[in-house]
């Protein structure tokens, strides 16, 4: 029977998720981030993971860890916009004065259920920004956020409920920044990443809705190897479905996917690749309020009064080659 226990990190409970092939660590009262995901089969970890000694710097800079929640993702031009004749000003937190990847840091999440079953265990948490005053002060509409993580076998499954307890609509926008670890091996690693473009970003590094080709970057449709690489990148993903396949030489490899709300991807190794690869989908494109585009394109989210989306994102281990 797989099962959910608790633990602690520096003083803060965690929860985690047991299956035969995974364990799954939760940290609810600090973002409600997934802050490691260990292989037991292949003895790994499998996603970068705060220390005990990094408390500091986590508190600072959450998203730089595990699969921190983007609410919404990425850069808003000087963190404002206009929506349904309501102005937003989001905090500017950037070296040139502009907003970046959103109001969720390390808001305290409530365990709302825990579920254990025979072949599979999920965790239920819930958090409402109105009970955030900066939160409000920046996004002034009440919601509930709600995450449902699941692990059976070697699938994790990341779902999103959003509700609108409002009384006028509300752009929405989220993305998750998921840190995998390449163990110091990028030349044994390739990414394939079926996508059409990549969106052209000013000096600032906010799109300006453009789409250009993918150079040689077209390679990452059947399969780009990671030596030497340096990616800050954002791609259009197209027709294709949200799909990244991070596979190792040996066969290892990571499956990820995202359901058909999440329209963009993002490739990040923050410089020359060595340690890491983050792979980002984002429901919207960065500064989408402020883009002469379409919502199609750009995926911004028009949520109604008491309206409720739900989104998902899938993570599978693909076990390597015997």
């Amino acid at each position: 029977m797989n099962k959910v226990t608790k633990g602690q990190w520096n003083g803060y409970d965690t929860y985690i998720l047991h299956s035969p092939e995974l364990e799954v660590t939760l940290l609810p009262r600090l973002g409600n981030n997934i802050i490691r995901l260990w292989d037991c089969k292949h003895q790994r970890d499998v996603l970068r993971h705060p220390d005990e000694n990094e408390l500091e710097f986590y508190l600072q800079k959450p998203y730089h860890f595990g699969i921190p929640l983007l609410f919404p993702p990425g850069r808003i031009n000087k963190g404002q916009f206009q929506y349904e004749g309501q102005q937003y000003s989001f905090d500017r937190n950037t070296a040139n004065d502009n907003h970046i990847h959103g109001l969720h840091r390390i808001q305290s999440w409530c365990v709302s259920d825990i579920e254990e079953e025979e072949d599979s265990c999920a965790i239920i948490t819930e958090f409402n920004t109105q009970n955030d005053e900066n939160w409000m002060r920046q996004f002034p509409a009440p919601l509930k956020l709600e995450m449902t993580l699941r692990l059976q076998g070697s699938v994790l499954t990341q779902s999103f409920k959003i509700t609108h307890l409002g009384d006028k609509a509300v752009p929405i926008g989220l993305g998750l920044h998921t840190w995998f670890l390449l163990d110091g091996e990028p030349e044994r690693w390739q990414i394939k990443l079926p996508c059409e473009g990549i969106y052209e970003l000013n000096e600032e590094q906010i799109p300006t809705g453009n789409i250009e080709p993918l150079g040689n970057l077209s390679l990452l449709k059947e399969g780009l190897n990671l030596a030497n690489q340096n990616f800050d990148t954002l791609f259009h993903i197209g027709n294709h479905p949200a799909e990244a396949l991070l596979l190792r030489e040996d066969g290892y490899g990571i499956k990820y996917t995202a359901d058909e709300a999440f329209k963009h991807w993002v490739l990040f190794t923050k410089g020359d690749i060595d340690q890491f690869l983050c792979i980002e989908p984002y429901t919207w494109l960065p500064n989408a309020p402020n883009l002469p585009v379409s919502p199609q394109i750009s995926g911004l989210i028009g949520l109604q009064p008491q309206q409720t989306i739900s989104v998902s994102t899938k993570l599978e281990i693909l076990s390597a080659l015997e």
